[in-house]
């Protein structure tokens, strides 16, 4: 074929897709939104994700330069879900954050990737949180605040921090919703949830994974993030259930100064137990630190049922007087009593090497699927078993295991519930944390006495 040839039949194959589009567009809501997530879908070369969603004529693969920085080598296929994520804004940061959590749905490569996702946006203008904190309050920033610092401490895609004063001096930080976040995340929201059920409709896999479930759960979890009155309740439930144990804290809420839209909590002072560095220089031991920083995300687990689900480094302090602040609740996790017993009894499985008694745990955690092959299943668990019991157990990742038991889950076509899967980030987690205060930590030490008070 000439090279003429070729040219017009790309330009008839172009003209195709255009007459498509013009037809398409008006029969879906939200057409300019979603015709700016079908562009960045088709920008990072992600076409084929939009046929199952019914997007195809909205979304052409496209290869070359797609709007991001040049380098020597290729972007893989998860680095551009994550750019692609990161150029559609909050909703869908958010959704490659907990998908990053989701052993059970993408496989480790991907995972990784996501949890690369900066939740960050460009500051929002002084006067428009000015006019938020006016509204919200009822009255200008200065009959409440004796200090408002305008510069943020930080900015992220639903709201941004300021440092202020209370009029009777207290230091808090002021947490404001950013403007129209609400209404934009509730459009693609409804965007999400259609083409969740336009891709059940046409592909078994999604069918399979109940794609309109997961999207319905992950809507519940954004809009209580969403919800500063909800955050603030969090807070204050981890206040009383850490309410016996001086070596926590957890900032107090100030009610008077706090809406749907602006969350006033009393500002920690200390250490970030990420900064390693300072904490060296702060004379603190390390190996104790990331015992009791781990401690906490378990004791929220197994004692409490109720754990803050993003448990990383930078929302850990190490306060002057020794005590571990924690903040940042806006994604939480409940787990119920049989829940847990049932999590203990798979682990404990795994020590004794009971095929069949790992295969039914696993099912008995609530996982969703059609079909299950008992037998392959049986195999890879019990291969996985072999394979942690070869290790001496100081040396067993409980993190990994439970990664890794979520291989064997997606292998098979399983699903978790979603606040499982958040139990057993935090428990990865709380691990990750330890080993970051302190390299030689291991979880073994912290969480076998939390699985045997379990049983």
């Amino acid at each position: 074929m000439t090279r003429s040839a070729r040219r017009d039949g790309w330009l008839a194959t172009l003209r195709r897709l255009l007459s498509r589009l013009r037809h398409a567009l008006p029969r879906f809501p939200h057409r300019r939104r979603l015709r700016q997530i079908a562009s960045a879908a088709a920008r990072h070369g992600l076409g084929y994700l939009a046929g199952p969603a019914g997007l195809g004529r909205l979304a052409p693969f496209q290869r070359g330069w797609l709007g991001h920085e040049r380098r020597d080598s290729p972007y893989t296929r998860p680095e551009h879900v994550r750019l692609a994520l990161e150029e559609q804004g909050a909703t869908f940061v958010k959704l490659g954050q907990i998908l990053s959590t989701r052993g059970d749905l993408l496989p480790p490569d991907y995972q990784a990737e996501l949890a690369r996702l900066q939740d960050a946006a460009p500051p929002v203008p002084a006067g428009a949180v000015l006019d938020t904190v006016t509204v919200e309050l009822g009255c200008d920033a200065g009959s409440v605040f004796a200090t408002f610092d305008l510069q943020p401490l930080a900015s992220a895609s639903i709201g941004q921090a300021h440092a202020a004063t209370l009029l009777d001096g207290s230091e808090v930080v002021v947490k404001v919703r950013r403007p129209g976040v609400v209404a934009q995340v509730e459009e693609d929201l409804a965007i999400l949830a259609r083409l969740a059920v336009r891709a059940a409709r046409r592909s078994e896999l999604a069918r399979r994974y109940d794609l309109p479930g997961l999207v319905a759960e992950f809507s519940s979890t954004l809009r209580a993030e969403l919800d500063y009155l909800q955050e603030g309740r969090n807070a204050e439930r981890f206040a009383a259930n850490f309410g016996d144990d001086p070596s926590v804290h957890i900032p107090a809420v100030r009610w008077e100064a706090t809406t749907s839209q602006v969350l006033t909590l009393e500002r920690l002072r200390g250490v970030k137990v990420s900064d390693a560095s300072a904490l060296d220089a702060a004379g603190l031991d390390r190996a104790e630190l990331a015992r009791s920083a781990a401690t906490i995300s378990l004791r929220m687990v197994f004692e409490h049922g109720f754990f803050h689900a993003d448990p990383h480094p930078g929302n850990f302090f190490v306060e002057p007087d020794g005590a571990i602040g924690l903040i940042d609740f806006g994604m939480v996790g409940a787990v119920d009593e049989a829940t847990r017993q049932r999590l203990t009894a798979l682990l404990a499985g795994f020590a004794a090497g009971d095929g069949d008694a790992l295969v039914d745990n696993v099912l008995s955690l609530g996982v969703a699927g059609a079909s299950v092959d008992r037998a392959r299943l049986r195999g890879d668990l019990l291969a996985l078993a072999t394979e942690q019991l070869n290790r001496p157990l100081g040396d067993v990742s409980f993190g990994s295991l439970l990664g890794e038991i979520l291989v064997v889950v997606r292998r098979h076509q399983l699903v978790l519930p979603a606040d499982l899967a958040l139990l057993i980030k935090t428990i990865a987690m709380s691990e990750g944390v330890g080993a970051q205060i302190d390299p030689s930590f291991r979880l073994a030490a912290v969480i076998l006495p939390f699985l045997a008070g379990s049983r």
